[in-house]
């Protein structure tokens, strides 16, 4: 693992710590967020106005244990890849980039669970099944995905 991906590693770890703390000054969204024109094509995927296009470059090894734990504990709801489903929103989206939905944000979500705020999908459940290290690649993971789309 290079070192800066080691580093990387270590702050989201150290966010995962503090999450406990942040979420104690960081509330939910009142539900009046945002929301946007979502329908689901005839082969499930979600398709979302503001949703950015999924690379069809093959994952690096670095980002490839990530994949396997999104595809066991989110793609169900996420879909593959992060496209999104008629169960839940696509990762791979302007609304999910750092500046917006910071990494301890999907930490916080995989823990607790989210209210909905920006979507019509419903609460996402907390993943009880989910492990901090399985969340720390799972956003290795994502964030690469929204990279290659141009997210950021």
């Amino acid at each position: 693992m290079e070192r800066a991906q080691m580093i990387r590693c270590f702050e989201i770890r150290l966010v995962w710590l503090g999450t406990a703390v942040l979420t104690c000054f960081i509330g939910c969204s009142d539900g009046q967020g945002e929301t946007s024109s979502t329908h689901v094509s005839h082969d499930g995927v979600t398709q979302e106005a503001g949703a950015s296009r999924v690379s069809s470059e093959p994952v690096p090894e670095e980002f490839k244990a990530g994949e396997e734990r999104f595809n066991a504990l989110c793609a169900r709801c996420h879909g593959m890849a992060g496209r999104g489903t008629n169960m839940g929103p696509p990762l791979v989206h302007k609304i999910y980039e750092p500046s917006h939905h910071a990494d301890f944000a999907f930490l916080r979500a995989a823990r607790q669970g989210v209210r909905a705020h920006h979507w019509k999908f419903g609460n996402m459940p907390k993943i009880s099944e989910a492990m901090p290290d399985d969340v720390t690649k799972i956003i290795l993971y994502v964030r690469w995905l929204q990279r290659q789309a141009g997210i950021y």
